[in-house]
């Protein structure tokens, strides 16, 4: 399994705990545009250990994925498993979750500049993500049917660098799936060919759904171009030797009558299947995934919505804000579309 962990000392954990409720009292929100602005420069002030982890994951690639435990997370002092990610903490809640999106934001920025899409939970930069009676079935964090793996965002041009996942509750365990491009192997043929512009990625549900409402009659969405005639892509690029990966079996094909790169598709798809390994993320417990390299996707499971489903914390991170200036209002906006 291409995962590294690392566990937060007591004392390390401690300071953290401490540095996060003050930056949260001081700012009183987790993505204000002041919090952002100095999340960088006040990341330094995280415990050495993990700074250096972090910097090592982002500069030398050593594992796919990154998990960080022993943040210190009270299942009383975060209030119930909200119903749906619009819900708001009560007020005798906020400030110990608002503490523990702030370590969300102090890890990303190590790595990269937080961003967010017009398409998803309306623009916000850091989501939850709990299970939502209406939407069970959906290919999304808030159903409870299996999430088959994929690429983040895998239809666009501008998706994430890394993905990062915060438990703050999963009492049943309910495991994050990973696989790393690094783990498989495929004939040399087919690497060939899955690194040619011969597949079709379309963007998911979500993105498609909440781009529709988006625009007035007569309008078409970005998305909706997307998922209309999309561009054809390479499933791998970079380095031939030591490749990248893009993919998201459930939205993606290959080219029409083009057999052969629906064979190498296939193939590859079985191999990440073989290599899947499940992470059940804990409270307190941050995984960064290198959405380069690996895929995820979430096991099925049963909610029961009584406040004590799964619920987790999510942002997306990219190295380079300023490739996706023409999906941005303005230069310092960190809304795609």
């Amino acid at each position: 399994m291409n995962v590294r962990y690392l566990d937060l000392s007591s004392i390390d954990a401690k300071d953290v705990d401490t540095l996060t409720r003050n930056i949260a009292a001081d700012f009183g929100a987790s993505t204000a545009p002041a919090v952002l602005a100095a999340a960088a420069g006040l990341a330094q002030r995280l415990p050495q250990s993990l700074v250096d982890e972090l910097r090592d994951f982002r500069l030398h690639e050593p594992s796919a994925a990154l998990v960080v435990r022993g943040l210190r997370v009270d299942d009383e002092e975060i209030g119930p498993t909200p119903l749906d990610w619009r819900t708001p903490p009560a007020p005798e809640h906020a400030a110990a979750l608002t503490a523990h999106e702030v370590y969300l934001v102090l890890v990303a920025s190590l790595l990269g500049d937080i961003f967010g899409w017009s398409t998803l939970q309306n623009g916000k930069l850091l989501h939850n993500v709990v299970p939502m009676p209406t939407e069970v079935q959906e290919q999304s964090g808030h159903g409870t049917v299996k999430l088959e793996w994929h690429t983040e965002d895998g239809f666009h041009p501008n998706r994430c660098d890394y993905l990062l996942l915060l438990g703050v509750r999963n009492h049943d365990a309910v495991p994050t799936t990973i696989a790393s491009i690094d783990d498989v192997v495929i004939s040399p043929r087919h690497r060939e060919v899955l690194a040619q512009k011969r597949f079709l990625i379309r963007p998911d549900n979500e993105h498609l759904n909440r781009a529709r409402a988006l625009v007035g009659p007569g309008q078409v969405h970005t998305i909706q171009r997307m998922q209309d005639s999309p561009e054809p892509s390479a499933v791998l690029f970079g380095h031939p030797e030591a490749p990248y990966l893009r993919i998201d079996p459930a939205f993606m094909t290959a080219r029409p009558g083009d057999p052969e790169a629906a064979e190498a598709l296939r193939v590859l798809v079985s191999r990440l299947d073989a290599a899947l390994s499940a992470v059940p993320l804990g409270a307190g417990d941050l995984l960064v995934v290198d959405n380069y390299k690996a895929v995820h996707g979430r096991s099925e499971f049963t909610a029961r919505f009584d406040g004590t489903d799964r619920w987790l914390k999510k942002v997306v991170v990219t190295r380079d804000l300023r490739r996706s200036r023409c999906y941005r209002a303005a230069a310092h906006e960190r809304i795609l579309l």
